[in-house]
């Protein structure tokens, strides 16, 4: 296979070395687990956390006679996947037997596809930023392929002093393996491709994308070169099970084989293990091609083929995707792209957010669903799903502000009560006597005797009009934030005989 190089070189993503300026050139296998209750062919559940080796049938474990049969719904959630990523869908694909002997690995193969994916070239938009002006900068990955394939089981070496274990209930899973071509130029282009990716299968529904619980794992194919030159040899770190982890193993590894070069030597085609606590990738074993696995068609499979109906059926399906939906926060809400890459980056935050905005302003929604609720739980540690405040709690909110009812301040010592106690918000309001004062006659009482207090603030205001800003600041203290803050505003001026220009 030819690969062409589609990236202009770009300073802004160079390395400097001691000979000179370097670029990293980077590609990833994401293996995802495909969303199903069972596996890819048996009927065994794929159920996370069960006792090791529960979920296990005798096609699972190569007992002699048994036969695969496929799973329709994994098929489905791969051409979901396909259409998701922008791909060509390939209504003839291939089941082969790709041969290596592993203890998890009972066939002694595994069934993956080679020549003859289901879904073929597609692409990704990731963005890149804000930069100091706060721009963004799109750049698009390329998909070289996806491809199904079963996954093997997990080998446990800390079970027994001198023996291994072998759990098997990950053995037929479901995988779907994402090849993306060698288009990324950085770890924070990796970390956003990887990110962007998750996203979409999230939204798809076709991977939970739980890397923490190997629902997803990264290969990253790391090489460097003089910029814009031939492509070096790469290197592949595998298992890769954090965006963290991911960016941190390429920063690395760019660094190593920078190193290598430089002092003269040569760089080994081999694959790597990451070790998060040394922060440092160490050699594993020398990198296989595709003639060491002996690949042929499987014989108890036969060929998978689909008419464009199926296709259609399932293209017709798909939800709001979220570039998709970005966009229309952009047109119909008025939001900047920062504020809708935000809301859009987990479908359960984008979910949260429509669910306030419905009927209200967009950009008031959006910010207090970006500044105070993604900032409280980030503060606690907790997801969106976790949130003890409701999309009609935080509704209700910005409700009072709009009626008038309860200033900004207000608003945010409300919304502390909600967080921590709950309630209905305009019922806390009416017991609490949170609601602003409007009476204009109390509020230039509060400032009378502010100014009262205070006749040396007030020459210096005279003189400097920026300072009624402190009168105002002091009647907001005495009223206990309870002022409306327009009619405070000019109600200060008045009485300090300040004349706006």
């Amino acid at each position: 296979m030819t690969i062409v190089d589609v990236r202009t070189p770009d300073p802004k993503r160079f390395i400097p070395g001691a000979t000179g300026d370097w670029e990293v050139v980077i590609g990833m296998e994401v293996h995802a687990q495909v969303t199903s209750q069972s596996k890819l062919f048996s009927g065994a559940s794929t159920a996370f956390g069960s006792a090791p080796n529960s979920n296990v049938s005798l096609v699972d474990a190569a007992m002699p006679g048994m036969l695969p049969v496929i799973n329709e719904e994994c098929v489905k959630q791969a051409v979901r996947t396909g259409l998701g990523l922008k791909a060509q869908i390939n209504k003839r694909s291939i089941f082969d037997r790709k041969n290596y002997f592993y203890p998890d690995l009972p066939q002694g193969y595994q069934i993956s596809q080679f020549k003859d994916p289901i879904v073929g070239e597609g692409k990704i938009v990731i963005s890149i930023g804000p930069d100091r002006k706060g721009q963004f900068e799109d750049v698009e990955i390329g998909i070289e392929r996806l491809h199904l394939e079963q996954d093997a089981g997990k080998s446990m070496h800390d079970q027994h002093p001198t023996m291994s274990f072998v759990d098997l209930n990950r053995s037929g899973v479901a995988l779907m393996e994402i090849v993306s071509k060698p288009d990324m130029r950085s770890s924070d282009e990796a970390k956003a491709y990887l990110t962007k990716l998750r996203t979409i299968l999230r939204y798809l529904g076709t991977c939970d994308g739980n890397m923490d619980e190997g629902s997803m794992r990264a290969d990253v194919n790391v090489s460097v070169r003089r910029p814009g030159g031939e492509f070096g040899t790469r290197c592949e770190i595998k298992n890769v099970n954090s965006i963290r982890f991911v960016g941190q193993a390429i920063e690395y590894e760019a660094r190593r084989q920078i190193g290598i070069l430089e002092d003269g030597g040569v760089v080994d085609q081999e694959t790597r293990l990451f070790d998060p606590g040394k922060g440092e990738t160490r050699s594993m074993r020398s990198k296989e091609d595709a003639h060491d696995y002996r690949y042929f068609p499987d014989p108890d499979l036969l060929p998978l083929e689909f008419d464009d109906a199926f296709i259609e059926d399932l293209r017709q399906h798909l939800p709001e995707l979220p570039d998709d939906k970005k966009e229309r926060f952009v047109r119909e809400m008025g939001l900047t792209i920062y504020d809708a890459s935000v809301l859009v980056s987990e479908k359960a935050i984008a979910d949260y957010f429509e669910a306030v905005a419905e009927g209200r302003d967009g950009k008031a929604a959006a910010n207090w669903v970006i500044n105070d609720l993604l900032g409280a739980l980030n503060k606690a540690g907790k997801a969106i799903e976790e949130t003890p405040v409701s999309p009609a709690q935080l509704g209700g909110i910005i409700d009072l502000i709009k009626a008038g009812t309860i200033s900004g301040k207000l608003a945010k010592d409300l919304f502390e009560i909600v967080w921590n106690e709950g309630g209905d918000p305009a019922a806390i309001v009416e017991a609490r006597g949170m609601k602003q004062v409007t009476d204009t006659g109390a509020i230039e009482k509060a400032i009378d005797e502010v100014i009262a207090a205070n006749p040396d603030k007030v020459a210096q205001a005279k003189a400097k009009p920026t300072l009624a800003g402190w009168f105002v600041g002091q009647v907001m203290k005495a009223t206990g934030g309870k002022a409306n803050p327009q009619a405070l505003q000019a109600l200060v001026k008045e009485k300090l005989g300040i004349v706006d220009e």
